[in-house]
């Protein structure tokens, strides 16, 4: 998506943050062209020092975007602040490199935005590689039940339970819907309402940044909605390069649900998560290593070690989760 010679007015400003996804990236930013808005745009690409020669790929094939390199990784949301400060459109579509848009779907939050004055956040719905609906594209906002009892299992089973917010995946026959919030992943929204509400907060280096600009959103009167006609494939857990903490985002998940708390609820009840997340940890590892004992499965062994990184967090023994803001 360029912007036409001679336009005016920018209506969309798409922006994307590469962090070691170079392939993942062509592939977002070719989907973007096959499927090229009837609106005017830019694409903005911000490298969060991934040294994966983005640049070069971008300069090669796709020179009329506006190219951003930053020295260091300024996480999700402060390469996004960044490429916002370069950012011209009345929209920002906040785009992760491993995605691919189909069909017209950037037109279809584009033109819902327009309709609707009193809506300032919209996200598309999100699919996996193998086109099964990803339910984490929408979500409602966290609380010590629904962080505790969450888990593979019950989603599955229960998956329009209201802890999660995802039954307007299955509930919306189509029609846009309003939610608690959108994920980050492709998340559309006012460029006057992001700058108004205090843009992403870098209090957070990953995860809960999506949830907090939504939380937000809404503090200020601004509607939040799910658009299922519009769609995106979704890759998950491409954009964030190979890390070699097998348990990085495990923990550092915990960590930034634990500062969304403290940021709006008080300390005293991100404390009470802290203290029930522990509870949980040492629950599971008690059932894990019976479990390992009577069936020892690879599986097993991975499950207590993630739980085991967590029961350390808990204690404040992953300091370095702190450090990564």
């Amino acid at each position: 998506m360029t912007v036409p010679a001679g336009a005016l007015a920018i209506d969309v400003s798409v922006i994307i943050i590469n962090y070691k996804s170079v392939d993942f990236l062509r592939l977002a930013l070719t989907s973007l062209k096959e499927n090229a808005s009837k609106y005017c745009g830019e694409t903005i690409v911000v490298d969060n020092a991934s040294g994966d020669r983005c640049g070069e790929m971008l300069r090669a094939e796709f020179p009329a975007i506006h190219f951003i390199p930053s020295l260091e990784n300024l996480g999700f949301a402060g390469g996004n602040n960044l490429a916002v400060a370069h950012a011209t459109g009345r929209y920002l579509l906040f785009l992760n490199p491993d995605t691919e848009v189909r069909g017209n779907s950037v037109d279809r939050m584009i033109s819902f935005l327009d309709k609707h004055p009193t809506t300032g956040i919209v996200g598309p719905m999100l699919l996996n590689g193998d086109n099964s609906v990803q339910t984490s594209c929408i979500r409602a906002f966290p609380t010590i039940l629904s962080e505790v009892v969450d888990s593979d299992l019950l989603r599955k089973r229960f998956p329009g339970w209201s802890l999660w917010g995802s039954a307007p995946l299955w509930r919306s026959k189509g029609q846009p819907t309003p939610v608690d919030a959108v994920s980050g992943a492709s998340l559309m929204i006012r460029k006057d309402t992001f700058e108004s509400i205090g843009m992403f907060s870098t209090s957070y280096f990953m995860y809960a940044e999506d949830v907090d600009l939504c939380y937000r959103a809404h503090q200020k009167g601004w509607g939040v909605y799910f658009i299922p006609e519009a769609t995106v494939v979704h890759f998950g857990g491409q954009s964030s390069g190979a890390a070699e903490d097998r348990h990085f985002a495990d923990v550092l998940l915990r960590e930034s649900r634990f500062l969304f708390f403290r940021k709006h609820r008080g300390r005293f009840y991100s404390f009470a998560y802290r203290l029930s997340t522990a509870v949980s940890a040492l629950s599971r590892m008690a059932l894990l290593r019976l479990a390992l004992v009577l069936r020892p499965k690879p599986s097993l062994h991975q499950a207590l070690s993630k739980w085991s990184r967590i029961w350390r967090w808990c204690l404040g023994m992953e300091q370095w989760a702190k450090k990564v803001r």
